[in-house]
């Protein structure tokens, strides 16, 4: 699977974007997705993940109710809408689709494909 991201940009706080992550070479369908960030000098952490076996979405504190993780099948794109943007939401975002473990949904460790990254910016 081959996976590219897109949408990103600069942003005033508050604002919103919209990233795109669509697959190429084999379908999205039977893996679940999700949406990592990472910011300079720091780990790369899970900001969304959309379980394939039963729906279930889970977002971490940071960014529950401003951050919504959805999937075309149809167009074998996931999308991340992000809102009340923060300057530190600022990071470079991946996209990323496997198969994880309940203990890995939020973990690198859990996914196996990756796209490239798309920048967003959030600042006055």
């Amino acid at each position: 699977v081959q996976l590219q991201a897109s949408g990103g940009g600069f942003v005033q706080p508050g604002g919103s974007l919209r990233l795109s992550c669509t697959a190429s070479r084999s379908t999205l369908n039977g893996y679940s997705v999700a949406w990592f960030r990472q910011a300079p000098g720091k780990e790369r952490e899970g900001v969304a993940c959309l379980s394939d076996t039963d729906g279930t979405k889970y977002y971490p504190h940071s960014v529950k109710g401003r951050f919504t993780i959805s999937r075309d099948n149809a167009k074998n794109t996931v999308y991340l809408q992000m809102g009340d943007l923060k300057p530190e939401d600022t990071a470079v975002y991946y996209c990323a689709a496997g198969t994880p473990i309940l203990s890995t949904r939020n973990s690198p460790r859990g996914y196996k494909y990756w796209g490239q990254g798309t920048l967003v910016t959030v600042s006055s």
